[in-house]
């Protein structure tokens, strides 16, 4: 598979648990996974059961319908990156919000060996507020 393949199995699935099953199919056991400064979950983890827990793990309990939307992608021989939209509501407060963002993974031997995260912070935060 072409990273941009790779990439797109970890979005664009029948259903979020097939994109988790992919992503974690074709994550290095050592890839750093970062979230924007200023996000709610925001850091650096290593390898997907770090990353699990202090980020899936939350979007799944702390919100309904939280979704990554692409709208497209940009790649080369070893970096994709995939752009577009987040949606969801916070537990919470019942508050919705969109956000736009990007994604740009690294791949090298068919492996996602680094993630790092762009995105508009002041929606989420509003909608958690």
């Amino acid at each position: 598979m072409t990273p941009l393949e790779i990439v797109k199995s970890t979005y664009e699935g029948e259903t979020s648990e097939e994109n988790g099953r992919s992503l974690q199919a074709h994550l290095a056991p050592d890839a750093k996974w970062t979230e924007a400064a200023g996000f709610p979950y925001a850091g650096t983890y290593t390898g997907f059961d770090e990353i699990a827990k202090n980020v899936f793990a939350r979007l799944a309990s702390e919100w309904t319908d939280y979704r990554f939307v692409p709208e497209n992608y940009v790649a080369d021989d070893r970096r994709v990156v995939a752009y577009g939209t987040y949606y969801g509501t916070y537990n919470a407060t019942g508050k919705a919000f969109s956000a736009r963002v990007a994604h740009v993974r690294q791949v090298k031997d068919g492996k996602i060996v680094k993630f790092e995260q762009f995105v508009d912070c002041a929606p989420v935060n509003e909608a958690m507020e």
